[in-house]
């Protein structure tokens, strides 16, 4: 664990999944082929926090849902890339793009399309429901569900670490 905790110390951006990481893997379909997401708003305000706190965060996902990306904006996050179908290629835009290294990068994903970026990072982190090929390639496992507060959960972590959890905007949304 001291090795995992160290690694913290070094982080300087958040990487994530969407599906099965800021919302649960279960999603309502409708008619139409759209899909309703729930998420959590503990992981918004982490996301929102981090970011008045200096940090970059990027969203990389697969799906296509404009309401995805509107969510993300609204929070602050400027790299939202939707229907990534090579992860890698958007990992390493957002790491050029801020002058960002891999050791500086956590990255919490969940399922096969991950493993490649999490290998790649400083941290790679996981949902407790992640698929058992991420789970072992993860240095921390969370004990929350994707959509069940896990983002907030890395998210706490690293900013208690460099000691900037609480501050005077930790506060205000």
């Amino acid at each position: 664990m001291a090795n995992y905790r160290e690694k913290l110390t070094k982080i300087k951006a958040f990487v994530f999944d969407v599906d099965g990481v800021l919302g649960s893997d279960k999603v309502l379909l409708f008619p139409d082929g759209d899909m309703m997401r729930s998420m959590n708003i503990k992981d918004g305000y982490a996301m929102n926090y981090a970011i008045r706190q200096g940090y970059k965060i990027a969203i990389i996902t697969g799906g296509t849902s404009k309401s995805v990306k509107h969510r993300f904006t609204r929070l602050g996050i400027d790299d939202v890339y939707l229907e990534s179908s090579n992860k890698i290629k958007d990992y390493e835009h957002f790491l050029e793009k801020h002058g960002l290294k891999n050791e500086e990068i956590l990255y919490m994903g969940d399922d096969m399309p991950d493993y490649k970026v999490m290998k790649m990072v400083g941290v790679a982190t996981c949902p407790v429901t992640a698929a058992n090929e991420i789970k072992e390639i993860s240095h921390y496992i969370s004990d929350k569900a994707g959509g069940e507060g896990a983002v907030r959960d890395v998210i706490e972590q690293v900013l208690k670490v460099q000691n900037k959890w609480i501050s005077a905007e930790s506060f205000i949304w």
